[in-house]
Parts: structure tokens; sequence; C-alpha cells
């Protein structure tokens, strides 16, 4: 076949072995060229790895956190697909297939979704490119894995209490903030701390959403804060050298990974399987419970959208039994405003009688 594209002359081969298979794939370059559409052999030569490649230098060029994950989703794509798989050739059936088949190793549909939602934006990369013509129709899985945990205030304490030393401020300033642990409180330095003043800080930028957060210096804050700054400066001295990160290891390297130790202590806290991030679930829930108007809440935890934020207000007996009482009280109130208008209109009507 031989077409021009904006004046340029392309000859691809049809892979026809039938005349009027070869004129109707021709008709439909002409036209898909005509429309703006991405045409040329190119595209039949465009494979899944190059799609990921598209994929992880878009995610490097914009510096987002999660490159690592999306490495990892690419290399189940890879192994399932075939890395040198043509991109024409993965269809939606295809897709359908991957996902089943994550399942099936025991992956989770949340799991699954992430790593489609990785091979979509690789198709969506690829159309802006030239590279692809067109994209399969992604079917995501279901979830309702939804989490609904956090922490009552003895068992928090339970936890903190078997945590090693050096990990026991880093989970008392996440129940307090809610902040994300790993990207948000393990990255702090003493630079974001005003003790003066009175506030934590996280600059633009270095947030998921990528606002900059300020959080008040509670007195346990503060307190956690302060001791914080004398155990720091005694690692310091120890070492010799300046350390700038408000948590650390008793050596002055910062905190990057506690899965192991936090395992543990909450198996022997009585409370196996809870995530840190829980935390994040209980310091909303506080907030809910402290009354704070949610407009505020919301910019000190971070949640950029109240649908996000609401699903983080968790529910539980204790603020329904809050609520009750509340509406005891207002019942209660209306009752008695009710009595005080009957025996003024009783007042009332005798001295009109007089």
């Amino acid at each position: 076949m031989v077409y021009h594209v904006n004046g340029r002359r392309i000859a691809e081969n049809a892979h026809c072995t039938n005349r009027a298979d070869a004129v109707r794939l021709l008709k439909k370059r002409t036209g898909d060229a005509a429309t703006g559409k991405p045409v040329g052999p190119e595209l039949d030569r465009t494979n899944l790895d190059e799609l990921l490649a598209m994929v992880e230098a878009d995610y490097r060029a914009n510096s987002r956190r999660s490159l690592d994950r999306v490495q990892q989703a690419a290399a189940h794509l890879r192994d399932f697909f075939r890395g040198n798989r043509k991109a024409r050739d993965i269809t939606s059936d295809g897709i359908t297939r991957y996902a089943a088949h994550r399942l099936e190793d025991g992956a989770k549909a949340s799991t699954a979704n992430y790593e489609m939602a990785v091979l979509r934006r690789g198709f969506r990369l690829g159309l802006r490119a030239g590279k692809v013509g067109t994209r399969p129709e992604f079917s995501m899985l279901q979830v309702s894995n939804v989490r609904s945990g956090f922490f009552e205030s003895e068992q928090y304490r339970s936890v903190v209490a078997h945590l090693p030393n050096y990990l026991k401020p880093v989970a008392q300033a996440a129940y307090i903030t809610g902040w994300r642990t790993k990207s948000e409180l393990l990255t702090r330095q003493w630079r974001h701390v005003d003790l003066t003043s009175g506030w934590l800080r996280l600059d633009p930028g270095e947030t998921k959403n990528g606002d900059g957060r300020m959080f008040p210096l509670t007195p346990d804050l503060r307190e956690i804060l302060e001791e914080q700054r004398e155990r720091v400066r005694e690692i310091g001295k120890a070492t010799g050298q300046i350390v700038p990160w408000i948590f650390c290891h008793s050596g002055g390297s910062r905190i990057k990974d506690f899965r192991g130790a936090w395992a543990k202590a909450c198996k022997d806290a009585g409370v196996p399987g809870r995530l840190v991030h829980d935390f994040r679930r209980t310091a909303v829930r506080n907030l809910e419970r402290a009354s704070v108007p949610r407009s505020a809440a919301m910019k000190l935890t971070g949640h950029k959208t109240e649908a996000v934020y609401r699903r983080y207000a968790i529910t539980d007996s204790a603020m329904l039994q809050e609520a009750a009482v509340k509406l005891a009280v207002l019942h209660a109130a209306e009752a008695g405003s009710g009595e005080k208008r009957k025996s003024g209109a009783k007042v009332s009507a005798l001295a009109g009688e007089k």
C-alpha cells in the first residue's frame, strides 16, 4: 500500500494475500490520515516494552514517588504478555485474562487494577506519541476491600509500649497528626519544625497532592518533638555529625522501613495485622469526635476532597453513643421549652379573665 500523510509518502506492507482486503485496509489508512489519526507501519512495530518504558519515563519526568511500584507492575505485565508482544495484539480479552491470572496468583483485586492502570497509561501515552492507533477497553475489577481499621486509645498505647525506643515518637506523631508515615513524617527534618511559633511543616511538592501543609504543635506533639530534639542532639554528639532528621536510628541515619518491628509490636500488643496507615484513619476519627470543622480537619490531614475524607471519617459505636446523648439533650431542651410555652399561655389566659 502506498499513501501520503502530511505530504509524506508511506509504503506499507498490507500483510494480505487478497487484493480486496488490501484495498479495504488502504481506504482505512487514508481515512484515518484524513481525520488526523496516527497511521503508518510504526504502529505495528510498537511493543509492550516501549509502552511501559514511556510510563516509567513519564513518572521520572514528573518526579512521582510511586515509580518503584510502577516498575513492579511492569514486571508482572511483561511476564504475562511478553515484553516483545506487539501493542496491537494486546486485546481487551487478553487484559481480562491477565486480571484472572493475577487473582489466581494470589494478588488482590486492587493490585490487579493498579497493574492494568499502568498498562492503560502506556496506551494513552502511545496514542499521544502516535505510536499506537487504538487503545483496548479496560474492565477494572470490583474492589470491596476498603479498610475500616483504627486504634482505640488503649490499643495505641499498647503498641507504642512494645515498639523499640527509636520508633515510639514516630508512632506517637502519626497518631496525633494522621500524616502519612513513610512519605510525610519520616522525611521531616528539623528545618521543618518551628518550636517558637508552634508548627510542623510540609513544603509544597512534598505531599501526595502537591500542596504544602502545616500542623499546629499540640501540647503532646510539642513534648514529643522537644524530647526527640534532645535525643538527636545526643546522637549528634556521640557520632560527631549534624543529624538533620527528626526521626532517626541511633547512628543518625533516617528511618526508612520498620515493617518487621511494627508487625512484632502489634502481635505482642494483641492486635496482629494492623497497619501503620490505621493511624491516619484514627486521627480523622479523633478530629470528628473533637467536633473540629471538616474544612479545618482536611487541611490538617491533607485530604484534598471531602469524598476521600469521608472514607476515613469512620463512625464507631462510641461516636454513635455520643450522638445519642446530644440528641437526648436536644429533645430535653425542646420539651422544656414546650412546658414553658404552655405555662406562659395559662398565665396569659388567667390575666385575660381578670
